[in-house]
């Protein structure tokens, strides 16, 4: 006798209110990083840097909305709570690992598979609340702080949005989400890059951004700018990420599956009835 696999559990729903939050925040999310390219050459927007921190704070406050959002809706209860704070804390535990090393971030490979198995809407609590716990960890809380924490809870909420749900397993689920970690891996990178390149000044001016250029010239030298610093810590984060996959995944994800089926997110609690 054969099964029919079963879609997996979901910690947390995206419901109508969560749902709308998340597509608010990505919305500022996308103008904050993409800014750059958006403004007129006469608006005279790169006189105001100093005004970035509270953009970074603005969008902050959005993010922690758009998680007690989702957690007020789904009715998130004490396991999903439980998993959610171990996985974070793994993660951030992780990625002071080869700090400074190429690019060697095994967090990454965390996210994905978490998100795969939990679905995205926990997948983006997941990667925002793992990137916060993270920098309260290493000390990496500034400006830059709410725009990582959102990067990741793309990230994560992107490997739960992958297809094959229900039936991929095995060693094509596999090289799916280690396509996927390679590829989202360098996104990460380059979406981190818009977030500090508008402010390099005249530090490295063939590559800085230019408040009077053309946006064929600003793409040209945010290329440049990504090749110069960033393509060899984003290409080891990759390789890292894939290679991560490949080989732990396989035990990571039964792991992750199992104790969702046992956890039984979506099994409503009943009681009985007391005994006549």
């Amino acid at each position: 006798m054969t099964t029919t696999p079963q879609a997996q559990a979901r910690a947390i729903r995206l419901g109508p209110r969560s749902l709308a939050a998340l597509i608010l925040v990505s919305a500022v999310g996308v103008v904050g990083f993409c800014w750059p390219f958006l403004a007129p050459p006469t608006s005279q927007i790169g006189a105001h840097a100093e005004d970035a921190p509270w953009l970074f704070a603005g969008l902050l406050i959005l993010l922690v909305a758009v998680v007690a959002a989702t957690i007020s809706e789904s009715g998130l209860g004490p396991k999903a709570v439980a998993m959610l704070g171990v996985l974070a804390a793994t993660g951030a535990a992780l990625r002071p690992i080869g700090a400074g090393t190429a690019g060697i971030e095994p967090m990454f490979f965390l996210m994905v598979l978490s998100g795969r198995v939990l679905g995205p809407g926990f997948g983006f609590v997941l990667g925002s609340v793992t990137m916060f716990a993270s920098a309260l960890l290493t000390g990496g809380v500034g400006p830059w702080m709410p725009f990582q924490m959102l990067a990741m809870g793309w990230f994560t909420m992107g490997a739960g949005l992958l297809p094959g749900q229900v039936g991929l397993r095995g060693r094509g689920e596999r090289l799916l989400l280690a396509a996927y970690g390679f590829f989202a891996a360098f996104a990460y990178g380059t979406v981190m890059n818009l977030a500090g390149w508008p402010f390099m000044g005249a530090l490295t001016s063939n590559i800085a951004f230019d408040p009077a250029g053309t946006v064929p010239a600003n793409l040209a030298r945010f290329a440049a700018y990504c090749l110069a610093t960033s393509m060899g810590w984003d290409l080891g984060r990759a390789v890292c990420t894939v290679v991560l996959t490949l080989v732990l995944g396989p035990a990571l994800l039964r792991a992750l599956r199992r104790a969702t089926r046992r956890a039984a997110f979506e099994t409503a609690v009943t009681f009985d009835a007391p005994a006549a």
